[in-house]
């Protein structure tokens, strides 16, 4: 019983610092200005039609759950962050979508088995520390013959580089926590998703990013928006040094993946039905 109680309150620590990483900067702005268009091909791949059923998992403010919701379907919201869920409740009022938005934990769905359609996630889930918890939910709540889609950073691609270049600077993440990228490995969500689904087409694609002057203009928007980037510098401030190393060391990588303007950063497009 006490181990139980103890493994419950370190979860809850855990995700109250999650939950509050994702409230640093202003995601919106990564959200809607960098990577606009990627919750709309989630949503176009997982074949959303008019009265699905939809859970978006660690959806943020609704980059893909409001394009669902405008293709007629019936979408619930979920994240941990409620922060985020209250812009994205009025992003939606603005473009005229209706939806549920749900505070949730994407390792403990707060959703009956077998409810959605359609289950999806860009660039969320794969921010659960566990991932095959938050894998098991998300199967365990789309129906028999329904589909899961998932958009996630690769390793190899510009976010997932960016994250490694990063994490000799970020405090040790606690034990269990697998890195993020990881469900950008087309093996590593095989595994995870395992017998449970069938018709599996994955592919490697890239999304176009010209929103930045330069590697200084990247490195000092992601600085102030991207909560995970936000956090690494809080750990490091009272360091010069090291905050001097970071910045040189995110300003090489935008340079180095920067063409006349222009970055590429690398995604896997899964999609897959739910064995009946």
């Amino acid at each position: 019983m006490t181990e139980a109680s103890d493994a419950a309150r370190v979860d809850r620590t855990l995700k109250a610092r999650h939950r509050a990483m994702w409230a640093l900067g202003d995601y919106q702005s990564v959200a809607s200005h960098v990577i606009p268009q990627l919750g709309a091909v989630l949503v176009k791949e997982c074949g959303v039609q008019r009265g699905d059923r939809v859970l978006d998992i660690a959806a943020g403010s609704g980059n893909a759950a409001i394009p669902a919701a405008l293709a007629g379907a019936d979408v619930v919201a979920s994240d941990l962050t409620p922060e985020l869920l209250e812009i994205g409740r009025h992003l939606a009022t603005v473009r005229g979508a209706t939806l549920e938005w749900r505070e949730a934990d994407a390792e403990h769905l707060p959703f009956a088995d077998g409810e959605f359609d359609v289950v999806m996630s860009c660039v969320g889930i794969m921010f659960a520390p566990h991932h095959r918890p938050a894998a098991e939910e998300m199967l365990r709540v789309c129906r028999a013959g329904g589909t899961v889609g998932l958009i996630n950073w690769t390793p190899q691609g510009f976010v997932g580089r960016m994250f490694a270049t990063m994490k000799p600077y970020a405090p040790p993440p606690p034990p269990g926590a697998q890195p993020p990228p990881l469900w950008g490995d087309e093996e590593h969500v095989h595994e995870l998703l395992g017998d449970a689904v069938t018709d599996v087409d994955a592919s490697r694609r890239t999304v176009r990013v010209d929103r930045f002057t330069g590697p200084t203009d990247f490195r000092e928007f992601f600085k102030a928006c991207y909560g995970p980037t936000v956090a690494v510098y809080r750990a490091v401030a009272d360091e010069p040094d090291r905050v001097a190393e970071l910045d040189a060391a995110l300003d090489a990588l935008a340079a180095e993946h920067t063409v006349d303007g222009v970055m590429e950063w690398e995604y896997l497009l899964l999609t897959a039905h739910r064995r009946s």
